[in-house]
C-alpha cells in the first residue's frame, strides 16, 4: 500500500486541536514517557567506576 502526498490535502492544514478540558503535558513530561528504560541495568555505574562519569550524560 502506497500514500501518495495529495491524499492529505483536504487536512493538512488544519488547525492542531487543542483540549480546553486538559491542560498540555509539559515538554519534559512528554519526553519522559518514550525515555529509553533501563535495558542496561547498572552501565552507568559501570560507565562511572570505568571512565569517571555517566557515558550518556
Amino acid at each position: 500500500m502506497s500514500w501518495e502526498k495529495e491524499d492529505y490535502n483536504d487536512i493538512i492544514h488544519l488547525p492542531h486541536p487543542v483540549s480546553k478540558k486538559h491542560p498540555q503535558m509539559e515538554l519534559i513530561d512528554r519526553a519522559a514517557q518514550f525515555s529509553p528504560f533501563d535495558a542496561l541495568h547498572g552501565y552507568e555505574a559501570i560507565s562511572e567506576k570505568e571512565y569517571g562519569y555517566p557515558f550518556w550524560k
